[in-house]
């Protein structure tokens, strides 16, 4: 049975699993690596859950953790959808779906007009998630990644 569950700073535990595994098992899929969170302190995992308006869900199946997603007020109107994961076990199972529409759902409550994400060149599986989803290729340049010339890809979906 799949359920979605909604953190707290009191969750940063589950929170850290859920991102170490992540980052551990596609960390082609992130703009940041491995070696930056796994040393974090109670401090930097609560500091996450912490952000003023922000949203981190897990999604847990069966009772395990099996993916995440965040949202988080980026201005202007818009949300940014941030840290979609789902574990292999769990793929295929409608998982990063729910993630997705959870975010929006916050989003639309928060009164974005937009949800706007950044993935990275070549994760073809998440864009085509996110184009099933609504989202399109703005052709803007997201951030520069860790070899100094790639950009991310950003999509934006109006929620209007």
């Amino acid at each position: 049975m799949l359920r979605l569950r909604v953190l707290t700073e009191h969750d940063w535990p589950l929170w850290r699993e859920v991102r170490l595994a992540a980052l551990s098992e596609a960390p082609h899929a992130f703009k940041v690596r491995l070696a930056e969170w796994d040393r974090g302190g109670e401090e930097r995992w609560r500091a996450r859950l912490e952000a003023p308006d922000a949203y981190n869900v897990v999604a847990l199946l069966d009772g395990r953790a099996v993916g995440m997603a965040s949202g988080v007020p980026d201005g202007n109107g818009l949300c940014e959808l941030r840290s979609v994961w789902v574990g292999p076990e769990a793929r295929g199972r409608g998982v990063a779906d729910e993630l997705l529409a959870a975010v929006e759902t916050w989003a639309r409550r928060s009164g974005a007009t937009a949800l706007k994400l950044a993935v990275i060149p070549g994760n073809e599986p998440a864009a085509a998630l996110y184009r099933r989803h609504g989202f399109v290729a703005t052709g803007e340049s997201g951030d520069v990644l860790s070899d100094g010339v790639t950009r991310e890809q950003v999509m934006v979906k109006a929620l209007g």
